[in-house]
């Protein structure tokens, strides 16, 4: 498909009444197109690297969606994951989006240090996010649990005075721990106990921050424990 095509169809299938949803919860430029239309035409888009960088350019938030989605992220350069993130001005795009295709990439952990520690509120959110996509996506060689560890400690220490939406994904990240790192799940679990429930601002929405030790003890009890193939939904 052309690019053309694509944001025809994007155009054509969003719903005010989507539009309006996603625009309370910090997108701006969009058409209000739900995930599951953005997957039917995957099929069509496939793995087209060029036009997927197109569609992110966009600056058309469900085209920035759809182009994580169909981004072949073992492609990415470091630059250009780079610009992914400075671009991403809302959760969706920084939290899901950009946080999937860079912890897919090679330069998952390089990327979500660095942006951990950015003043940028959306950029330490890609970071967190990215971090504990990629404890549900790679193998247990490739984890560092010192530092992992470590990371736990900082969010026991530093969550409920983190930026808004930096907390959400902190309180991800101890989730993320306890459910994929078997070795560190007693600690996981200690430190969600310790910081409780977790505020955060949504909004005009009906989002909740979920309750990281009963999260976790949720998904124990389902056995849903196995390494992601992808992270991309």
């Amino acid at each position: 498909m052309t690019y053309e095509e694509v944001m025809n169809y994007l155009e054509e299938v969003g719903t005010e009444q989507t539009r309006e949803i996603f625009i309370k919860h910090g997108a701006r430029d969009l058409f209000g197109v739900k995930v599951a239309d953005l997957k039917k035409i995957l099929k069509y888009v496939k793995k087209d690297q060029e036009l997927a960088l197109k569609l992110y350019e966009s600056g058309n938030s469900d085209a920035m969606y759809l182009a994580g989605l169909a981004i072949d992220a073992k492609l990415m350069t470091k630059e250009q994951l780079q610009s992914w993130v400075k671009e991403a001005y809302w959760y969706m795009l920084s939290e899901y989006t950009v946080a999937w295709v860079a912890a897919e990439s090679p330069y998952a952990l390089e990327l979500a240090r660095e942006w951990m520690q950015s003043d940028e509120e959306m950029i330490a959110c890609a970071g967190w996010s990215t971090y504990s996509s990629y404890l549900g996506y790679a193998g247990a060689d490739d984890l560092d649990l010192q530092e992992v560890s470590r990371l736990l400690e900082q969010v026991r220490m530093n969550i409920h005075e983190a930026p808004n939406r930096v907390r959400y994904d902190m309180n991800g990240f101890v989730i993320s721990t306890g459910v994929y790192v078997p070795e560190l799940r007693e600690d996981a679990q200690r430190v969600a106990q310790e910081i409780g429930k977790v505020h955060v601002d949504v909004g005009d929405t009906a989002c909740k921050v979920p309750l990281a030790f009963d999260y976790i003890e949720k998904v124990i009890l389902r056995g849903e424990l196995n390494k992601k193939k992808t992270l991309r939904c």
